[in-house]
């Protein structure tokens, strides 16, 4: 499993064009209702510094549950194109919650989505339907090649929706916790 996430998270004009490509070229993965709980340490306040940069969440994926880490990695301009990410399945959420208490992490956003995914050759793309936000495409890079770079592959994804002429393209380089946390700090970039 690659510890590297190389990804964007972009609203699109015109979604139905990507649908019927998805739809005659890619793989369906799955359709999923994620429950995504962001929770920070009290002793390190991981939404403290802008953009933040790091996130803790625990996932409830339609009754499967897992814990993801993530440290992005922004450039001069506070944008990521990659961060580390680490994760594993969890057996009981109840309980990993309970040790979150005890070990004083808080709570600090819940992001509910319903996600549709596809695999197009070395991408992982979801259709995302998020409560509070509206509808975005993600793109996760799944290849195995360590020495790509990461703003190349971002700007081959940003270039593969521009030839399905999804319209405008806005981008997102903060994530849907911070969207839902701090509304009025977001600021989507055209591509």
């Amino acid at each position: 499993m690659r510890d590297t996430e190389i990804e964007i998270q972009v609203k699109i004009e015109n979604s139905q064009d990507l649908l019927n490509f998805l739809e005659k070229k890619a793989r369906f993965i799955s359709k999923k209702h994620q429950i995504d709980e962001y929770f920070t340490p009290s002793h390190r306040n991981f939404i403290g510094i802008r953009p933040a940069k790091e996130w803790l969440r625990l996932r409830n994926s339609d009754g499967k549950f897992s814990i993801t880490y993530k440290n992005w990695h922004h450039d001069k301009d506070g944008k990521s194109h990659y961060c580390d990410e680490y994760e594993t399945e969890i057996a009981k959420i109840d309980q990993l919650k309970k040790i979150f208490t005890a070990l004083d992490f808080k709570l600090l956003v819940i992001v509910e989505k319903t996600r549709k995914t596809w695999v197009y050759h070395h991408y992982e793309i979801s259709l995302d339907s998020v409560r509070k936000l509206g509808d975005y495409v993600e793109i996760e890079y799944q290849g195995h090649d360590k020495k790509v770079k990461p703003e190349e592959i971002t700007g081959k994804m940003i270039s593969f929706l521009k030839k399905l002429k999804c319209g405008k393209i806005e981008r997102n380089y903060l994530g849907y916790p911070f969207q839902l946390l701090f509304p009025n700090e977001v600021k989507h970039e055209e591509q």
